[in-house]
Order: structure tokens, then sequence, then C-alpha cells
């Protein structure tokens, strides 16, 4: 079993086509660290009995939390559409945040910019933003001496066919700026998938983490200040749980930005 597994999600669609809509020029995969014995023995009870706390969840019929309908109050959680209810869901959520122990890493590609930057060069946006997170998440393990490896929602046959065989190849002959030993670390040659319904504790946090950290890494790229909403409030509870390099720097190390 490995030490450490990183859980990845992902916000906006991988597709070069779409780079010139405004709502889609953006693609971001965020990883969510975390010890695998720490998942299992407190962060997936501590999730479940979130979820019966304000869902009335039950292990035999598992709710599996999905930003987009938390966001909307879309059954099963229409509860949320109280007021009152949705206050005391955000604040148990934010002070779970606080709670676990985790790490994260979020990358950002501007398709646009990549479009604009490289005539020729095509590199699957997707499989470049998971080079870029696997790099750091491997100097991180072979920093600590440990192991871990990799789980990602199943976004469709073909599309995960595309990225297990990105990722392998990553694994086996290194990546722009590692070579293939700093990749030992990883316990699998393999990115393991599985689907919402899973429901996989880890997976579910890099839901509900991924559109957040997006949106604080394209601000800080930006210059911009991050959302006043609740999205503003997430990005505060996580910010201390971001890798970070010498001095604290966040660019480059937990947020990384490209085209750089």
């Amino acid at each position: 079993m490995p030490t450490y597994r990183m859980y990845v999600d992902e916000v906006g669609n991988a597709d070069y086509k779409s780079a010139a809509n405004p709502n889609q020029r953006y693609l971001s995969l965020t990883g969510v660290i975390m010890d695998w014995d720490y998942v299992g023995d407190t962060v997936a009870p501590a999730l479940e009995a979130l979820k019966a706390r304000h869902f009335g969840a039950h292990p035999d019929e598992p709710l599996v939390l999905h930003r987009r309908e938390l966001v909307s109050g879309a059954p099963p959680f229409q509860a949320l559409k109280n007021p009152v209810a949705r206050d005391s869901f955000n604040q148990d959520l934010l002070q779970f945040l606080r709670d676990t122990r985790f790490r994260v890493i979020t990358v950002v590609i501007d398709k646009q910019a990549m479009i604009d930057q490289y005539r020729v060069w095509r590199y699957n946006p997707y499989h470049y933003c998971m080079e870029c997170l696997l790099e750091r998440y491997v100097w991180d393990l072979n920093d600590a001496g440990t192991q871990g490896d990799v789980m990602a929602e199943a976004r469709g046959k073909n599309e995960d066919k595309k990225l297990k065989g990105a990722y392998r190849e990553i694994v086996m002959r290194g990546s722009g700026f590692l070579p293939a030993k700093s990749f030992r670390c990883l316990k699998s040659r393999d990115i393991h998938f599985k689907r919402k319904e899973s429901n996989i504790a880890g997976l579910q946090i890099a839901d509900l983490l991924a559109y957040p950290s997006y949106r604080a890494t394209l601000a800080a790229h930006l210059k911009q200040p991050v959302p006043g909403d609740f999205n503003g409030e997430v990005i505060a509870a996580i910010k201390p749980k971001y890798r970070r390099g010498p001095g604290g720097r966040l660019m480059g190390w937990g947020q990384k930005f490209l085209p750089h």
C-alpha cells in the first residue's frame, strides 16, 4: 500500500477549440495529498459524520458530495436551499477543511496563451497539467523518502485510456524537468481511476477544492484579489495547506500557472 495518495480533480476541459471562449479559456488540475492510513482512520469517518449531520446520510445509502449540486441545492442537497441550513453546513465544511491534514497543489493552463505561444507544439493540456502536478508531488515524496500513488476521477473510457498512457509515459521515461528515476517513488506505473459514486473521501475533497483553488491560482497570476464569496472562505481555510518553497513561496510550488 502507498504511504501517500494524491487525489486529482479538474476544472474546465482540455479542448483547444474552446480556448477563445472566455468561460473555457483555462484548464486546472488540483491534487490533494493525504496520508493513506490517515484517510481511512480519520478523514473518511469525519466526512461521513458531516454528511449524516446535515443530510441524514447512512452508510447503506452512501451520499457523495459534489460541489456543483451543493452550490445549486439540487437533490440530495435540497436542504441547502434554506439559508440557515446552508450557513450551518458551510461553517462545518470550513472547519472540516481546517482540521484535516492534507497538502494542495493546483496547476492552471491558459489554453489561448498556449496556442499563441506555440504554433506547432500541441501537448494535450490535461496531460501537461498532470505532468506538472506529478513533478511537484514526487519532489515532495522524494524529499521525505517515502512513496505514494495517484487517483483521479474517471472521466470516460477514451479520456481515461489516454491519460493512463500519458501517466505511464511520464513515470517510465521522466518529464521535462525530472528523470525517470525521480518517479520511482510512485508505487504504481498506472494512475487509479474511480467514479464519484464510489464514495472516495479524497476525491470528494478534491472536487470541493478544485474550483476555489483554481480561482485562487488564477487570481494570484493576474494579481487580483480572491473572490469575496464562499469560494474566498474556502481559499482562506486551505491557504496554509498549499505546498510551499523556500521563504513560504507559493507560486511555482503549490500553485503553477502555464505557460511560463
